[in-house]
């Protein structure tokens, strides 16, 4: 029975391939690719000659037969642009295909952006969410952020150049100033690790290149608040029925009314803000931000 081999390719350093997936490569009858030039480019480097079928989002539904086709000829090997191919990429859709048609379907497994990030980003990695390419609607990636804001777990997504800086916003506005590890370029020879708090993260990235993966911190639970975690509601369900703040709680609003502080904002902003997005009371939220303006270091109230 004819196998559909799904090889993952380099995400950056073509000396990253591994061993077993060069020799697949040379093997296989055909190699569908989401993108024929980076596939004839790791070809080209290991002197490997081979057919390349094109296979992408915008012409998966025509192309999915014919690969079918192919595989009943013989053994076929699905690349991505870089990584795993099935993930975040139209790959998902012919596995499905070629496991219902009843072919074997055969992992190679290699580079991955999202465990790549996760193992220089210094955040915990025992349990994570990735979440894909954020969303290109404002309105959307709002709304996915929203939704898993409460989740202890840390939150791995990619990004596009154009729109790190939009979406770094989004994240600030949503989930607050988490801690964040902003991964450029991996394994290529301009790769940049960021590690700091979202706005940082923002000042820092002024004028954005290349291709982004980011790790951002779960949200600060009793339990994961104690492990260093980000900001989540602190209310029952957000209708205003606040259950008592531990110290840890307490600490970690003052945190982060301290940093709204250093970033300029005055009294009245930063309680709104900070109220909103927890749903606690501003009496509280205020008190709060005296606390946290008498510390040292913090100077005056506003």
């Amino acid at each position: 029975m004819p196998v559909l081999y799904l090889v993952a390719t380099p995400i950056g350093n073509l000396e990253d391939v591994t061993l077993r997936a060069l020799r697949v490569l040379r093997e296989v009858s055909s190699i569908a690719a989401e993108d024929t030039r980076t596939a004839r480019k790791l070809l080209s480097h290991y002197g490997i000659r081979a057919r390349l079928v094109s296979y992408n989002e915008h012409n998966k539904a025509a192309r999915i037969p014919y690969i079918l086709s192919l595989l009943r000829e013989g053994d076929v090997a699905l690349v991505s642009e870089a990584g795993m191919p099935g993930i975040s990429d139209p790959g998902t859709d012919l596995v499905a295909a070629a496991a219902a048609a009843g072919f074997r379907v055969v992992p190679v497994p290699g580079p991955s952006a999202v465990v790549t990030a996760l193992a220089v980003s210094g955040m915990p990695a025992n349990r994570f969410l990735f979440l894909g390419f954020l969303p290109r609607r404002q309105g959307e990636r709002r709304r996915l952020l929203a939704e898993v804001r409460g989740l202890g777990c840390t939150l791995v997504a990619l990004e596009a150049p154009h729109r790190l800086r939009a979406s770094l916003a989004d994240v600030l506005d949503v989930l607050g100033d988490r801690r964040i590890a902003v991964c450029r370029e991996l394994t290529k020879a301009f790769e940049e690790v960021f590690r700091g708090t979202v706005s940082a993260a923002l000042a820092h990235f002024q004028e954005p290149r290349g291709e982004f993966t980011l790790v951002i911190q779960g949200a600060r639970t009793d339990r994961a608040g104690e492990q260093g975690g980000g900001e989540a509601r602190l209310s029952g369900e957000g209708h205003g029925t606040t259950s008592p703040l531990t110290e840890s709680q307490k600490e970690a609003l003052r945190e982060e009314l301290a940093s709204l502080r250093e970033q300029g904002l005055r009294a009245r902003e930063a309680v709104a803000q900070v109220s909103a997005r927890h749903g606690l009371p501003r009496r509280l939220v205020y008190r709060l931000w005296l606390e946290s303006a008498s510390r040292p270091g913090q100077g005056g109230l506003c």
